[in-house]
């Protein structure tokens, strides 16, 4: 594998922590005693952050 290749399979690991981490916030008492806009805001960051996974999945998947 190339080494930019590396750093996209490395980038989506990335996210995917980040991902998961924003998921567990978000069944939180904390979180639900947030302003219905940040929800909304919050919820909005999790989908965006997880099309780009999906985009950087298909990307590594064409490797090879």
């Amino acid at each position: 594998m190339n080494e930019w290749q590396q750093r996209v399979v490395a980038e989506k690991a990335e996210l995917c922590e980040r991902i998961a981490k924003l998921r567990q916030c978000m069944v939180t008492a904390e979180f639900a005693a947030l302003a219905c806009i940040d929800r909304k805001l919050i919820s909005n960051q999790e989908h965006y952050m997880q099309e780009y996974a999906d985009t950087l999945g298909e990307r590594i998947a064409r490797f090879k």
